[in-house]
């Protein structure tokens, strides 16, 4: 009697998981068909639109410089703008402003061309995109939230549809400024006083320098060796280093390696995170950079701007 009210149970049981499988399935199968129809519903419209643009992203801030009053001038930064979607109600993307990826949703106005675009609101950098397409560009203005948490609350945007290419050969231009205006370091220099014929000291602000190897060697193409590292600068290898990332599209956040990829023609910040995208022999080399860098010394000069 007890092996038969068991076997009772066991049936029942299992009739009872069988139903669930089937009510679950047949739930997966309704909401499968539910997100079909959704988006038969709200098809895609004009991914012609579809892409990066990037360009001068300007505000009034007020500006302390080395010598004399504080003033208001302006401030430019790069602004990257990646549009990934456009149905009739709703657009969606994201927008990266120093080094800084936010992602953004609004509406498109088909009459007149333009974009509402908000970035989500939690952080205290967020605003509302107010921009206009006109063929390949955007130009508007962008308003923070609040507009006591940032130094620029209201900028002006132009931006150009550039086409994102990872491509091993880029460089840094010939041409570029391999000054590391970001990180200044004071120097006590001694100079023999005329007057007095007394060795006196003075403190002297000075900008770390980069050599001509930045032009030269090349992290995503050639497999480096210790020979190859041991004289060059610590900012040397930094550069050369971060070209690796700067080529498959990263997103520096430190201003001192914006500034040197931002002088290029070809840098596009896509990302927060790249790292997947790398080669095995890039990884190899960004790991024998880093164990330079550590202990590699940087060349100091003092410069005006």
């Amino acid at each position: 009697m007890k092996i038969l009210k068991f076997t009772l149970l066991t049936l029942m049981a299992f009739g009872f998981t069988s139903c669930k499988k089937d009510a679950s399935t047949e739930e997966k199968s309704k909401d499968s068909l539910v997100a079909k129809k959704d988006s038969a519903v709200v098809p895609e419209v004009h991914k012609e639109y579809y892409g990066i643009y990037m360009g001068d992203f300007a505000g009034k801030e007020m500006i302390t410089p080395e010598f004399g009053e504080e003033y208001e001038g302006d401030v430019y930064k790069k602004l990257s703008l990646k549009i990934n979607r456009i149905t009739k109600d709703s657009v969606y993307g994201q927008s990266i402003v120093n080094g800084n990826q936010r992602p953004f949703r609004g509406v498109f106005n088909e009459s007149t061309q333009s974009f509402i675009l908000d970035e989500p609101g939690n952080d205290k950098t967020d605003g509302r995109f107010e921009i206009k397409l006109k063929n390949d560009s955007i130009t508007g203005k962008w308003t923070a939230f609040n507009k006591t948490a940032v130094k620029a609350p209201l900028k002006n945007l132009k931006l150009i549809k550039k086409e994102f290419v990872y491509n091993p050969n880029f460089m840094l231009d010939e041409n570029s400024d391999l000054i590391d205006w970001e990180n200044p370091k004071d120097f006590k220099e001694k100079y023999t006083n005329e007057e007095t014929g007394k060795t006196e000291t003075y403190t002297e602000s000075k900008n770390r320098i980069a050599s001509d190897a930045v032009f030269k060697i090349n992290a995503s193409k050639q497999k480096l060796a210790e020979k190859d590292l041991k004289n060059l600068r610590k900012l040397d290898m930094e550069i050369i280093k971060n070209a690796v990332f700067a080529r498959h599209g990263y997103a520096f956040k430190k201003p001192t390696y914006r500034y040197f990829f931002e002088q290029t023609d070809w840098y596009i910040p896509v990302s927060n995170n790249v790292d997947s995208e790398l080669s095995p022999m890039e990884k190899d080399n960004v790991a024998l950079l880093n164990r330079f860098i550590k202990y590699a010394e940087d060349k100091y000069d003092s410069f005006g701007r």
